[in-house]
């Protein structure tokens, strides 16, 4: 299966020369990869998040396969749902999906159903193939529409099992915008919560604290199945990349939408 790029045009530019060009720009300069075990990333559009994310990969050793997950915007689908095959096209070129590490997870999980439509037109993952095709790689796509912490808990040790049993380099990515359409303030004082349970690698926690107090982050559900599986691969730590919002680049910061970029090792 063929999956077309529904965001190039929209999100980020939707032909090749501009998309290389745009992709270009936002590489920060003099930075070293190191190897991690996992990020977390936005996925808002290339001019209001395409700089925290662009700066998370760039301090980051490509593996042989990165394991995106995303939450489900669409409500499509299944509600955790896997592609095992096929590819995933963007404007500068096809990337292939890891058939044998995808198959692996869905054969560790209770909860995953394998399930294209949920990926139809979904952006979280799609934005983020873009600013990895500098390099090599295959990746395998996930989607999370809400779950309880069990749901995610599943996700998460499936992928650390199927990492394990393939013995694939892989890192993962947890595609989640924070706060969104509230004062600056209000957003820095809600994602504060939110970060600091990811600092300390805790998905339990990070769960609990968003659903309690009522912190509008899509992809919570994604960052905690990605903490499951990273201290399940021996993550000992996290750090913060860069924190922003939308106010940045549009100057209104009445009603913004946050990112945050980290890193798991």
């Amino acid at each position: 299966m063929i999956r077309k790029a529904v965001v190039a045009g929209s999100f980020y530019a939707g032909t090749r020369e501009r998309l290389r060009a745009q992709v270009e720009e936002l590489q920060p300069t003099g930075v070293a990869a190191q190897e991690a075990i996992g990020t977390v990333v936005p996925h808002a559009g290339y001019m209001y998040s395409g700089q925290v994310a662009a700066a998370v990969y760039a301090q980051v050793a490509a593996p042989d396969t990165w394991v995106i997950l995303g939450p489900n915007h669409t409500g499509l689908g299944a509600k955790a749902s896997i592609m095992t095959e096929g590819t995933w096209e963007t404007p500068l070129g096809a990337v292939a999906v890891d058939t044998e590490l995808g198959q692996a997870i869905l054969a560790h999980s209770a909860g995953l159903r394998e399930d294209h439509l949920a990926h139809a037109r979904e952006h979280s993952i799609e934005v983020q193939l873009p600013l990895l095709q500098r390099g090599s790689g295959r990746f395998v796509p996930i989607a999370l529409f809400a779950h309880d912490y069990a749901v995610c808990r599943d996700v998460g040790l499936a992928v650390a099992m199927a990492v394990q049993a393939t013995g694939r380099r892989v890192v993962l990515v947890a595609s989640t915008d924070m706060s969104h359409y509230v004062p600056r303030s209000v957003a820095a004082a809600q994602d504060r919560k939110a970060i600091e349970a990811i600092l300390a690698l805790d998905a339990e926690a990070l769960h609990t604290v968003v659903r309690r107090e009522g912190i509008s982050m899509c992809g919570f559900h994604a960052v905690t199945a990605v903490l499951v599986a990273a201290k399940a691969l021996g993550a000992t730590s996290a750090r913060l990349v860069v924190y922003t919002d939308s106010g940045a680049v549009t100057g209104d910061i009445a009603e913004v939408v946050a990112y945050a970029g980290m890193i798991i090792a």
